[in-house]
């Protein structure tokens, strides 16, 4: 009788306790921005900065650690946060000054900084990012659900933001580089 008492009451206070713990707001697929519209440039990005008539300053160049680029005449371009016309700006007025007649630049991303997903999948870690890549299959090119996984959300995270809740059973939601993405454990 005493141990059906105590099971009952560690029930009812594991469900009190559960109520408690807050749960991250869900993300809607309508905040997803898409990413051409003004994919800030970060650490592990990769860049083709293209002068026009100018071979010998254009070429591609890696965002560094620290979120900048090294480029001849320039010297360092602060790129961290910054869009790509952003830099393609600067750079323009950089070269204005002596360096080359009316500069036509463009800059481009050719490779994204990876994503994360970590948690309860099989093959937890670092991923190359691809355009167009969803939650859902992230969590595919991570071997899948592990044996403990809560199959119906996950959590993500944006640079610099706060933690927020995907229902992997709505619309599809975009992952952007630099995404870290945790797959939480289930309970029961």
């Amino acid at each position: 009788m005493k141990r059906r008492t105590f099971a009952a009451a560690l029930v009812v206070g594991m469900g009190a306790l559960s109520a408690c713990a807050s749960t991250p707001p869900a993300l809607e697929a309508s905040q997803i921005a898409p990413l051409n519209a003004g994919y800030l440039l970060a650490a592990g990005d990769r860049v083709r900065i293209i002068v026009f008539n100018e071979t010998s300053l254009t070429g591609e160049y890696s965002v560094t650690p620290q979120g900048t680029i090294a480029f001849p005449l320039i010297g360092t371009i602060q790129a961290d946060g910054k869009t790509t016309e952003d830099v393609s700006q600067f750079v323009r007025e950089k070269l204005k000054q002596g360096y080359v007649l009316d500069p036509r630049v463009s800059v481009e991303v050719i490779s994204y900084r990876p994503y994360y997903i970590l948690g309860e999948v099989n093959k937890p870690g670092e991923y190359s990012f691809s355009n167009g890549l969803t939650v859902q299959q992230a969590v595919a090119a991570a071997g899948g659900f592990s044996y403990r996984a809560n199959r119906g959300k996950v959590f993500l995270r944006r640079r610099a933001g706060e933690e927020r809740t995907v229902d992997l059973n709505g619309p599809a939601v975009q992952v952007l580089p630099g995404d870290t993405i945790r797959v939480g454990e289930r309970y029961l």
